[in-house]
């Protein structure tokens, strides 16, 4: 909107923020690396209805921007435990979305003792779900969708690979419109 920028901590946020007093903007100063885990609780695997945009309202994996200063799986393990109580076990899949500049780095998890979860600032709510029965129509964004697939089918096999490729989406294109991504490179 072309409102000055002030320095100061949003709500609900712990990191000191560039803030347009105007419309609210956040100009984040973070690297364009999301990092988060597939949690897997007693063959069910956990997703979070996001609370905010983009998306408002679909299903996601408990996941966000890496912070300056943090490792992936230390953002990871941040994104996971503040969303799902999860311990992080083994990396699991890099996607590379170059139309959008973004790297998605995630790992495997389960749910820490007591096998609690809750939704966070950012969540309207958490569930478990079984692999038939997730939403695939109400997922937010490609790279979590090429995650579950895969992840569903490592589940059904008892062989988890570590994936890698790259997610080619469609100038101009929603963050999960079916018809607008492929998955290539894959190995």
């Amino acid at each position: 909107c072309g409102g000055r920028l002030s320095v100061s901590k949003p709500t609900g946020d712990k990191e000191w923020r560039h803030v347009c007093g105007s419309c609210g903007y956040v100009d984040y100063l973070n690297p364009k690396m999301v990092v988060g885990c597939v949690v897997e609780h007693q063959g069910k695997l956990l997703l979070c209805r996001r609370a905010i945009e983009p998306c408002r309202g679909l299903w996601t994996l408990p996941a966000g921007f890496m912070e300056l200063n943090e490792s992936t799986v230390g953002g990871a393990v941040r994104e996971t435990w503040e969303e799902a109580h999860a311990a992080v076990i083994a990396p699991y899949a890099h996607w590379d979305i170059p139309n959008i500049g973004q790297a998605y780095i995630l790992f495997r998890a389960q749910l820490a003792p007591p096998y609690t979860y809750s939704s966070g600032p950012e969540s309207l709510e958490v569930a478990l779900f079984a692999p038939d029965d997730i939403p695939f129509d109400q997922i937010a964004f490609s790279s979590v969708a090429v995650t579950l697939r895969l992840y569903c089918e490592d589940l059904r096999t008892g062989a988890f690979r570590v994936h890698h490729g790259v997610i080619d989406k469609r100038p101009g294109s929603l963050p999960n419109d079916p018809g607008t991504f492929q998955l290539r490179d894959h190995v």
